[in-house]
């Protein structure tokens, strides 16, 4: 693939190969999804067969337009909604299959979860925020050492103490990656995770969840409608009215003239 390019993945199953399959599962791997709702009176297809696969240790973007069902493939992948039909492996696990207390387990244990409006506990300190995840089992020495090593990561050494009305939005965000880290998730979704930032904050805040993702391994998920924050090496998985774009193939999209410079 050419190093301006981006890939696209494709809405159509993949062609069977001949011979045994030597590379690794992927980390998802999304096979013919259907969402639907109701909406009043009316049905609403949010996703009308959405098939796509994710590596693991990738950095990969869903972007499209408002509506478009990005945020409820999100929803999928993180077992906080179910399909309507259609099957969602997440390392290995039929999410569609589980049942609630074993999804809950899902979501404790494996995910975690980076939102556009930070979600933190406002009478409690930027480092029990962090610990947040460890409180219904108890808290132990190495889980708060860990917390205030991912918070010193983060460029928020010295905040340990803040509430978060003491903290700008971006430390706020900074916090919530600390947060999604500190169980060592084997995948992390991100919902417009600099949304409620400005572009310099962003651009920091991006920096961050590039530098810990490349240190943890980890793959993460990141729901965007901001394509700047896109770069070459970074999947992408662009849907429309509910399909991924180009549903008929696998391609290669070039995205050089409209990424904007870093």
């Amino acid at each position: 693939m050419a190093a301006d390019s981006i890939a696209i993945v494709s809405a159509s199953p993949r062609a069977a190969r001949p011979g045994p399959r030597t590379r690794e599962l992927p980390m998802i791997d999304v096979r013919n999804v259907h969402k639907s709702y109701r909406s009043g009176s009316r049905m609403v297809e949010a996703l009308r067969g959405i098939s796509c696969q994710i590596d693991r240790g990738r950095f990969a973007f869903i972007v499209g337009p408002s509506g478009s069902g990005k945020s409820s493939l999100l929803y999928l992948l993180g077992a906080l909604d179910r399909p309507t039909s259609g099957e969602i492996l997440v390392n290995g696990h039929d999410l569609a299959k589980m049942s609630e207390s074993r999804q809950n387990l899902y979501r404790r244990d494996e995910i975690g979860f980076i939102f556009q409006s930070f979600n933190l506990i406002s009478n409690l300190s930027a480092l029990e925020n962090v610990l947040v995840p460890f409180m219904p089992r108890g808290i132990t020495a190495e889980q708060r050492r860990r917390a205030a090593d991912l918070l010193a990561e983060v460029g928020l050494g010295d905040r340990l103490d803040h509430r978060p009305y003491q903290l700008s939005g971006g430390e706020q965000q900074r916090v919530a990656i600390a947060r999604a880290l500190v169980k060592q998730p084997v995948l992390i979704l991100a919902d417009e995770p600099t949304g409620e930032l400005d572009s310099r904050t962003g651009d920091e805040i991006y920096a961050i969840l590039r530098r810990m993702q490349e240190s943890s391994g980890t793959t993460l998920v990141i729901v965007t409608h901001d394509r700047r924050f896109i770069t070459p090496d970074d999947l992408v998985l662009e849907i429309q009215d509910g399909q991924l774009a180009g549903s008929d193939a696998a391609e290669t999209v070039d995205y050089s003239a409209i990424l904007s410079p870093r």
